[in-house]
């Protein structure tokens, strides 16, 4: 685990805010160099499906040329949803680390936890709480602008 790469994730998640999106961002890791970014663009491409870790997904496929991410990490700074942690499985990401926990929505651990629940045929190595703080914050002062 590399908070530098958490740091990294922040400032992608501040991105989204240019377009009003929920800011939500996502780095992509292998051998310890950063392969592809990503951040919540669903308001300004008008598509539930692009939520940060997606588009993070979808850029390391493109960085990489193939769709198995194994050996990959993912950073993320908020909790996956189930969408998003069914496309961290099927694209066999082997770690993820996120800040803040998602009551709502989150899939790894705040309503159930698609990563240790269930069992699959690949693993992935999680943990929860990483730059919470900043993370939480960003997504509160958010919440309360638009409000």
């Amino acid at each position: 685990m590399n908070i530098e790469f958490m740091k990294k994730a922040l400032k992608c998640a501040e991105k989204s805010l240019k377009t009003c999106d929920v800011p939500v961002g996502a780095v992509i890791v292998k051998d310890n160099k950063i392969i592809a970014t990503g951040y919540n663009t669903r308001e300004k491409n008008r598509n539930a499906l692009c939520h940060a870790e997606i588009n993070a997904i979808n850029n390391a496929c493109k960085t990489l040329s193939c769709w198995r991410l194994e050996g990959c990490e993912m950073y993320v700074t908020l909790e996956p949803c189930p969408m998003c942690a069914g496309a961290i499985l099927q694209s066999k990401i082997s770690k993820v680390y996120f800040g803040a926990y998602e009551e709502k929505f989150g899939a790894v651990g705040s309503k159930f936890n698609l990563f240790y629940d269930y069992k699959f045929n690949f693993d992935v190595k999680f943990r929860g709480g990483i730059l919470e703080e900043e993370s939480s914050l960003l997504l509160k002062t958010f919440f309360e602008n638009i409000r």
